[in-house]
């Protein structure tokens, strides 16, 4: 492993040296920013994927949408449609992708949620058609610096820091650390529970925060096993486990602890198909006797579901494991945000 670091590490440095000529004329306004007339929260990460980007954007609106008129615009990774898309309840996962389509089956007619690759044509769009919109929320926008924002939340895993990694093709961060300079807030993500104070200080030794920067610290929440039909289960004493996101090692420990676990993983944003569930349906067979159902995560039901696999689904006991974030000092947060975008 090291070998290879070392080969591809120069290519490493080309790459993060590119993208950081990118920001510095940004930073200097050869590359302008465009302003858009409303307050913009983006929420992302140095690295490629599995930080719990989706979670967090789904809290945040939480928090907020009681007394704002609030946005969610993503690219809409997966999709197979292009431009600008707003999102229905009703809406196929392949026109919107997994993520939209969660953020509005959790919210409603609650918030907006639209999807677009293009950030400053999706937010122009957005406004247009709800005028009295308050805030937008971009998921995974903190590299795409075209369009100006009044927060910028930094997420890094904290099994995967930042500070441990390397720039792509060496690593997984898509620009050199010091990128994180750029957040208001820092947030680390998929904490064990009760993070003692003496290792939370040692994190944010290693993060090294501006004196403007505020960092703080989630864990993942894990809810009920709930079942695709509604309908009631039997006692759980053995999972097959079917994921297809970047990160499903929380998971996969969360459930291990309770019961025996068989884990198929597919590559994240993986479009299920009939074989696959099939393939799926031939392993639970024979996986155990009694006492066992098929566990995958809510984004990756968002795919199961909308990709025209009841008549294969309705047999077998499919189940979606519910999950939250847990903030530490989450009013804190939430001032710090709303001191942004005021």
């Amino acid at each position: 492993m090291l070998k290879k670091t070392a080969l591809v590490y120069p290519f490493s440095l080309l790459y993060g040296g590119v993208l950081s000529v990118r920001n510095l004329f940004f930073d200097c306004g050869i590359f302008r920013q465009q302003h858009v007339g409303l307050p913009i929260i983006s929420v992302g990460n140095l690295s490629v994927g599995g930080t719990g980007k989706t979670p967090q954007v789904d809290w945040i609106a939480d928090q907020l949408k009681a007394n704002l008129s609030i946005g969610i615009l993503l690219r809409g990774y997966g999709r197979n449609s292009k431009g600008f898309v707003s999102v229905a309840e009703n809406s196929k996962r392949e026109t919107v992708g997994d993520e939209a389509l969660l953020y509005k089956k959790n919210h409603g007619s609650s918030i907006d949620v639209a999807v677009c690759e293009k950030r400053v044509l999706g937010v122009a769009k957005m406004v247009e058609s709800n005028p009295s919109l308050d805030l937008i929320i971009l998921d995974d926008a903190y590299q795409h610096r075209a369009i100006a924002r009044d927060c910028n939340i930094l997420l890094t895993d904290y099994n995967n820091p930042f500070w441990k990694d390397f720039v792509l093709p060496a690593g997984r961060l898509r620009e050199f650390r010091t990128g994180k300079n750029r957040a208001d807030v820092i947030v680390v993500t998929k904490c064990p529970p009760n993070l003692s104070i003496e290792e939370q200080s040692s994190i944010k030794r290693m993060i090294a925060p501006l004196d403007t920067q505020k960092v703080f610290f989630s864990s993942i929440e894990y809810g009920e096993v709930i079942s695709f039909d509604a309908a009631p289960r039997s006692p759980i004493e053995n999972v097959l486990l079917v994921t297809g996101i970047a990160d499903a090692v929380p998971l996969k420990n969360y459930l291990s602890a309770q019961f025996n676990v068989n884990h198929i993983a597919f590559p994240d944003h993986h479009n299920f198909s009939q074989e696959d569930v099939r393939g799926v349906h031939q392993i639970f067979d024979i996986f155990a006797t009694e006492n066992k159902v098929i566990i995958t995560t809510s984004k990756d039901a968002m795919r199961l579901l909308g990709a025209d696999l009841s008549v294969l689904l309705k047999d077998y006991p499919w189940c979606y494991q519910d999950m939250q974030i847990h903030m530490e000092n989450e009013k804190e947060l939430i001032t710090e945000i709303k001191s942004k975008i005021c």
